[in-house]
């Protein structure tokens, strides 16, 4: 009889998470052509609540290639690219197990849909992979974070055209054959399910290109996600052991109240969620979203082909980031539109600065949800607490709220295992500081390590262990039990 697990796995997979367009910098170096996230500029007046990269159209985009004056953070990151060796040492300073990053796409096929890939661009992921390997990390690559050619969404509307499938994975063919005996955990999309807070970022649509958007949206989402299957497909047969995962972030909600109205609506709301799981892992379209789709008269090309792999080839783990959780209602769904998922805020629980409820319970609580549904290994790809840090005048960083928030998850991440739930691995996000996601603010960090940057690229970018380096490094060491 199998007996209750008592804590986390001794093979588990502790790391840390970073993207390309947040870190690396030199946009325009090494034959790198430009990427949806070198156009986001950094957003210094507003709600921080209300900050995200949602729809942008040509004229966003012309101005903002020919703007002189603003500042675009991602075009420079954190110049990962050139103290990648300085910055790995450091991670492995905290024992890190694994290391989770991007392949800037944009880097390797700088228009999208070239012959040929830059073969400079790959020297620099052969290096760069290695250096993960030196020091004792697993690597753990995205395939695509926000850094699709630029060229694909302005020539051809993204992933709205289906052309977009070939050359997506063209360029996943081309790495994973030039990395099979150095990478074997691979992401094929990270938070696919980011319709939302991360259009154009994420899908490469203009909005003034297309009539419906939400038609548009979700046309691209199953080009992405045919595109998801076929990339699976293809890494099987390039290296049979490759573990090829799909993500989302998590989206899942309570309902606000017990009212049958409310519990009806969010668990509408929430199979809106799992679609996008359930298409990657179950393999086939739901019920409930091809009524959802008749009601909102959304038409989708979906060809028999794409069904077909889409059955034959689900991925092999789920991966997920979780920060926040939220709840909804009859009213919230009903008042939703392109940009609004129908979520809005728990009044039971605290929130960040940016408005993101900090609810470790709810990670155990997803877990169980995402595990009962899919029974597949779980990694938890991303979770961190982003917030203001400042040198204090013994010249430290002391951010207690940050490991508070990172030792309760944690803890529930150990529950949910003796639950029964399959989780392989835990990526803190942003082990290092790094350019924020949704609003291009460096202020805005996740990092065990700060990075003396400002965000307008003011600092001497030195490199300062927080209070929170250190124990990682003991909840490493320890496996988890030494919180």
């Amino acid at each position: 009889m199998k007996q209750v697990k008592t804590g986390f796995p001794k093979a588990f997979l502790w790391g840390g998470a970073i993207a390309a367009n947040q870190a690396e910098g030199a946009f325009l170096e090494g034959g790198k052509g430009w990427s949806v996230a070198d156009i986001l500029k950094v957003q210094d007046a507003g709600d921080l609540k209300k900050k995200s990269n949602k729809e942008t159209n040509r004229n966003d985009i012309d101005f903002a290639l020919q703007d002189k004056e603003g500042y675009y953070p991602k075009r420079y990151g954190i110049d990962f690219y050139h103290t990648y060796k300085e910055d790995l040492k450091l991670l492995a300073g905290m024992g890190l197990k694994t290391f989770r990053t991007s392949i800037s796409w944009s880097r390797i096929f700088p228009n999208g849909d070239d012959p040929q890939p830059n073969e400079e661009g790959l020297r620099f992921y052969d290096a760069l992979l290695d250096e993960i390997i030196k020091n004792g990390m697993e690597p753990l690559i995205t395939l695509s974070h926000y850094e699709m050619p630029l060229h694909l969404a302005t020539h051809y509307q993204g992933w709205y055209n289906r052309k977009t499938i070939t050359f997506f994975v063209n360029y996943c063919e081309t790495v994973m054959r030039r990395y099979k005996d150095k990478v074997k955990y691979w992401i094929v999309v990270n938070q696919i399910n980011l319709i939302h807070h991360e259009s154009f970022n994420h899908l490469g649509i203009p909005s003034d290109t297309v009539e419906n958007l939400m038609e548009a949206k979700y046309q691209a989402i199953h080009h992405e996600c045919t595109a998801s299957a076929l990339v699976t497909k293809l890494a099987h047969q390039i290296n049979p052991d490759f573990l090829v995962g799909m993500m989302v972030y998590d989206g899942l909600s309570e309902p606000l109240t017990c009212k049958p109205e409310d519990v009806f609506a969010n668990m509408q709301r929430n199979q809106r969620e799992y679609f996008f799981t359930d298409l990657l892992l179950r393999g086939e379209y739901p019920g409930y979203m091809l009524r959802y789709f008749k009601e909102h008269n959304i038409h989708l090309d979906i060809r028999e082909e794409d069904e077909q792999v889409l059955k034959e080839h689900p991925a092999d783990f789920l991966a997920l980031s979780y920060y926040y959780t939220c709840v909804s209602s009859k009213e919230s769904n009903d008042t939703q539109d392109i940009n609004d998922d129908g979520a809005i805020v728990n009044p039971y629980i605290d929130a960040s600065e940016w408005g993101w409820g900090i609810d470790p319970l709810g990670l155990r609580t997803v877990l169980n949800y995402y595990y009962d549904r899919y029974q597949k290994p779980i990694i938890i790809a991303e979770n961190g607490f982003g917030t203001y840090d400042e040198i204090s005048s013994d010249g430290k960083i002391h951010d207690e709220r940050r490991i508070a928030y990172l030792r309760e998850h944690i803890r529930n991440v150990k529950e949910a295992i003796m639950d029964g739930v399959d989780v392989i691995g835990y990526y803190p996000w942003g082990p290092i500081d790094i350019i924020s996601c949704s609003s291009s603010e460096m202020s805005k960090r996740y990092g065990f390590i700060y990075v003396d940057q400002d965000d307008y690229g003011n600092g001497s970018k030195r490199r300062i262990k927080k209070d929170s380096y250190d124990w990682y490094r003991r909840v490493i060491a320890s496996n988890g039990e030494d919180l």
